[in-house]
């Protein structure tokens, strides 16, 4: 007879319905997160975020950066979307998310910001999403430089 160490065990996998509402909450919340706050409790406490800015642990970290990202986007835009192109399970613990950010900074001469991004959702095997990395499509330097740009009368 041979003895299972930890190391021998196969990870849990979470419960598909478990990933299923992680899903629906993320394609849910995620439209709208410039116009309201999030549900958070599909987060584990000490989830881990990291975007090519911005990198933190605790739920209430992650807290601050929607809160934020609310506060800045009424500040500086006159208008400012997260669109959403695909929401989908990329592996048993993986979600992905495909989005585009846009809108029209509060400037005389209107710059307009366009990105596109990636995020992944790791979940844990309770369901809950216990990482969050977002990747970007240019670099934030490139980003910031859209603040400056002219745009053509309409």
């Amino acid at each position: 007879m041979t003895e299972t160490t930890p190391g021998d065990r196969l990870p849990t996998l979470p419960p598909p319905a478990q990933v299923q509402k992680a899903i629906a909450t993320l394609e849910a919340d995620l439209p709208t997160l410039f116009a309201q706050d999030i549900s958070y409790d599909i987060y584990t406490p000490d989830i881990f975020f990291q975007d090519p800015v911005n990198r933190f642990k605790g739920k209430f970290n992650y807290r601050i950066i929607f809160w934020t990202l609310r506060f800045h986007g009424r500040l500086f835009f006159t208008d400012l979307h997260f669109d959403v192109h695909e929401v989908r399970q990329a592996a048993a613990d993986c979600i992905q998310v495909d989005w585009t950010v846009r809108g029209t900074l509060r400037l005389p001469w209107r710059s307009r910001l366009f990105f596109n991004g990636q995020s992944n959702y790791k979940l844990r095997e309770s369901g809950l999403i216990y990482e969050h990395i977002d990747t970007w499509d240019r670099p934030p330097s490139a980003i910031l430089k859209q603040f400056f740009q002219t745009q053509p009368p309409a």
